[in-house]
């Protein structure tokens, strides 16, 4: 059946989306409607695992080719600490620009017949007139506020300041970096995007943001600050603001965004729209894709618009809540940095690995070290391991997520 389809944000989850109902069904007529122009877009790079490539490749070979071929890729992590640095292999992580990933699934949605409008801002109050309106706008999402008692959405702040930013430095391995200040801990993430760029994260506690006069601090003195701190791990590059779309890079607090039930009539939300999850786990990106992947499952699967949308939500909230858990105690392990930070760097490093765990934060960090190598050589430990920790995750998580109501 023909359906009409408009999606309100041309992110990495909308297109997507577009992509896969055209390869369902050249028929349907879809259009995504983006409020800014094309080319414009905010962001340096995002991460992904070959999971991802492995389903992006199932779904749609032809675009998952061209993402596998610009991103960049690494297979080690590396933690300087203070004057000590520690490297360990890792799984195969890969990066990719933003901004091409963006034009990787425009130049594909535009040659399966999808309508992209751009420069198109949608209110809620002039919905476009389709079958389904799928709100794909971000944790901002416009469309949901409009309809904020339908969707229940909760909004919580996390403790630490963080900025996002470039630097022409091309990390050869996802980096983390500790410093030490008189003021507390600051540290950074850094990864590689393209042959060119990295994307350098910065993340510190309140008291340090303030105690270093980063809240005081203009765009350029605030940059100069950072890449002083900075400098051993950036050989002496610099850093960058915003990469596109002018402004200025802002300090910001993260928020996990919870929505009670993600669809109202015909209306559906995807991506950050619908969730978010702290950005140390590297996995927006990848949930949104996801979303966008299970969305168009349940929409050929379901011909009633209302059990689809219903199937959509009951899948993929049962599929993030480890991700979200997972989440939730990584955001914990940096708020909480000194418990783990004065280990001996190979113990640090292998709990930074581990930071995701719902147990670790109750567990000495000396002791659960001591335990965790156990496991790893004792096949028996690593498959109670493998069995135990995501049922923890979810349980643990889904707890969390009833005492909010």
């Amino acid at each position: 059946m023909r359906v009409k389809v408009a999606c309100v944000g041309g992110g990495p989850a909308g297109l997507y989306l577009s992509i896969l109902l055209k390869l369902q069904d050249p028929a349907h007529e879809i259009t995504v409607h983006e409020r800014d122009p094309e080319g414009s877009t905010y962001g340096w790079g995002v991460t992904y695992w070959r999971e991802l490539l492995d389903k992006l490749h199932a779904h749609d070979p032809e675009s998952a080719r061209a993402v596998e071929e610009s991103s960049v890729r690494w297979s080690e992590g590396v933690a300087h600490v203070r004057d000590l640095a520690t490297r360990q292999p890792g799984d195969t992580g890969h990066g990719i620009g933003r901004h091409r990933l963006l034009e990787i699934l425009a130049a594909r949605a535009r040659s399966l017949g999808v309508h992209l409008r751009y420069a198109d801002g949608i209110t809620p109050d002039a919905l476009p007139d389709a079958d389904l309106v799928v709100a794909a706008d971000g944790v901002h999402s416009a469309l949901r506020t409009a309809h904020a008692d339908r969707f229940g959405a909760r909004l919580t702040p996390g403790r630490n300041r963080y900025l996002w930013l470039g630097t022409p430095h091309v990390f050869d391995s996802f980096t983390f970096a500790f410093v030490e200040t008189g003021h507390g801990w600051i540290w950074c993430y850094g990864y590689g995007f393209s042959p060119e760029q990295s994307t350098c994260v910065i993340e510190c506690a309140p008291e340090t943001f303030t105690g270093l006069g980063l809240d005081r601090a203009d765009e350029a003195e605030g940059l100069a600050t950072l890449e002083k701190l900075f400098a051993h791990v950036l050989d002496g590059r610099p850093l960058i603001g915003r990469s596109s779309g002018g402004g200025t890079a802002q300090w910001l607090t993260f928020r996990t965004l919870t929505n009670r039930t993600w669809h109202h009539g015909n209306l559906v939300l995807l991506g950050d729209a619908a969730h978010t999850t702290h950005y140390s786990i590297g996995a927006g990106t990848t949930l949104a894709l996801e979303d966008a992947m299970a969305l168009a499952d349940a929409l050929r699967t379901h011909p009633e618009l209302p059990r689809a949308l219903a199937a959509y939500e009951r899948v993929r909230k049962a599929a993030l809540l480890p991700a979200q858990s997972a989440a939730r105690h990584s955001a914990q392990w940096y708020e909480n940095l000194t418990r783990y930070i004065d280990l001996p760097p190979e113990q640090m490093f292998a709990l930074l690995g581990q930071r995701h765990s719902p147990l670790l934060p109750y567990v000495p960090p000396q002791l659960y070290y001591r335990l965790d190598r156990a496991a790893g050589q004792l096949e028996a430990l690593r498959r109670l391991k493998r069995w135990l920790g995501p049922r923890l995750a979810r349980t643990a998580q889904s707890r969390s997520l009833a005492s909010r109501e």
